[in-house]
């Protein structure tokens, strides 16, 4: 018991630094590490599955709306980019470019991809000739590079990785309803694979994303009260495709523009799991989306482990014929307790112990990672039973993390009210914006927060501007964000 205390104390309360607890449980789980170039980080192997896991979920559900995967080229010319000038002129600051390739000097300068609107436009141009070709729905797995000035691991770094989703559609009802459909996919995801509760809405005109006609996001609260955009799904209406002559040949014979959509979320979404989820004892990860579902420990005297271990291992075969991810430590030179804290610490839902009596008994204990509560369950029930927790738990951390939200969230009238509650109680507020870019800079200005999204469905309807006084003609949710 001393060494869980001891282990325990290693990593920093979450009230009394939240940073500082972040980078240490991100770092003892052994999720990345830092690598030598500033701003990126190096995934490791329970880092990475993570990731693989968010993936395969996410791609069934891409394919199961009829896109496709493809691949595009990390370096895109920059005369792309002058094609689309709002678009380059959100993204340069963070551009990486490459000029020169060993002694000579590019003829034109190549951008390291930030995003692919442009040279996917390009393609997309040769490829669709007629109303035949449309819809074209398709999906990329890539890395991306946006030289970041402030970093944090997963959060925000020079270097991530993505999936970015780029449609081409004949009408502009066809594009607006693939937009949202994604976001919907987004929050389904979200809400029901990571358990993170999130809002649903369109970004302001002054953070919509550059070149687009509409952006609408989905947001989720940290567990300091700040915010992280999950995804974002973009409306390019004709935007990209005059300036890339995406055109083709209408049932009526006449050349027409198509519409465009793109759509992306990325590994930010561990940040945001951890973020959400963790508490002072480290990572608590839901069962759906986790590497390890439960892991299996043999505990007792070294006289009983050739009884013992044979048997956990059979629980674990058992096990994973049906279909769970289960792990064994069966090693004797590490402590029970070790383990115990090890495996808490790294978020495995379950954690199934088997001793001497237990094996007496034909029972096993399995204990929560949510809540520490202790189950005695017959090995004969074992299976439907650890179903039914890990059921439990999905939900439980999703309804933990949505009550969070709403202790923190509340409708203001007044810039007091809001700054009040975004920096001393931390939280999101509910205010009233008239749709001037005026109001919504002095918000951030004074208050520190952005607006995070206009809410397809708000609890309330403000009716009047927190910063003017004058009539609002949108509510917002505003807040601090990563």
């Amino acid at each position: 018991m001393a060494k869980e205390k001891e282990f325990v104390k290693e990593i920093t309360p979450q009230g009394e630094d939240f940073s500082k607890w972040y980078i240490e449980v991100i770092t003892k789980a052994q999720l990345m590490d830092y690598s030598p170039v500033r701003g990126c980080i190096v995934f490791r192997p329970d880092g990475f599955e993570l990731w693989e896991a968010c993936q395969r979920e996410l791609d069934q559900r891409f394919k199961a709306t009829g896109h496709r995967n493809a691949y595009f080229p990390l370096f895109i010319p920059e005369s792309f980019f002058e094609k689309e000038k709002e678009h380059i002129e959100g993204f340069n600051p963070e551009l990486p470019w490459v000029t020169q390739v060993g002694d000579d000097k590019l003829e034109e300068r190549l951008a390291v991809r930030p995003t692919s609107e442009t040279i996917i436009g390009h393609m997309y141009s040769q490829w669709i000739q007629s109303y035949r070709d449309l819809p074209l729905l398709l999906n990329q797995w890539a890395n991306v590079v946006r030289w970041e000035k402030r970093t944090l691991p997963f959060i925000r770094t020079s270097e991530f990785l993505w999936q970015e989703g780029h449609t081409a559609h004949a009408t502009a009802q066809e594009a607006q309803e693939e937009t949202l459909r994604m976001l919907d996919v987004y929050t389904e995801f979200m809400e029901e694979v990571l358990s993170v509760p999130v809002i649903r809405g369109q970004k302001t005109p002054s953070e919509k994303f550059p070149g687009a006609v509409a952006t609408y996001s989905i947001e989720a609260m940290m567990r300091d009260g700040k915010a992280i955009q999950a995804g974002t799904s973009h409306n390019l209406g004709q935007n990209f495709a005059s300036s890339f002559k995406i055109e083709f040949l209408d049932k009526d014979n006449e050349r027409k523009l198509a519409y465009t959509t793109s759509w992306g979320m990325s590994t930010r979404i561990l940040g945001a799991l951890i973020m959400v989820h963790g508490d002072d004892r480290g990572l608590q990860l839901p069962p759906r989306i986790a590497p390890t579902q439960m892991m299996v420990i043999p505990i007792g005297p070294a006289k009983m482990r050739e009884h013992v271990v044979p048997a956990a291992h059979e629980l674990v075969a058992t096990l994973r014929q049906v279909g769970y991810r289960v792990g064994i430590d069966d090693r004797e030179d590490v402590s029970p307790g070790w383990k115990f804290n090890e495996y808490e610490m790294r978020g495995i839902p379950l954690r199934i112990e088997l001793g001497p009596r237990d094996l007496a008994a034909d029972q096993v204990v399995v204990v929560r990672r949510d809540t520490g509560e202790k189950i005695l369950v017959p090995v004969q029930e074992l299976v439907e039973r650890v179903r039914e927790l890990l059921d439990v738990i999905q939900r439980s951390l999703f309804d933990r993390a949505r009550a969070f939200r709403e202790e923190h969230s509340s409708p203001v009238e007044t810039m007091e009210a809001l700054q009040e509650r975004v920096r001393e109680a931390r939280g999101f507020a509910l205010a009233g914006w008239c749709g001037d870019e005026a109001c919504e800079a002095a918000v951030k200005e004074q208050t520190g927060a952005t607006s995070r999204n206009i809410p397809f469905d708000p609890p309330v309807h403000q009716k009047t501007c927190v910063h003017c006084q004058k009539p609002a003609t949108h509510t917002v949710w505003f807040g601090r964000a990563y």
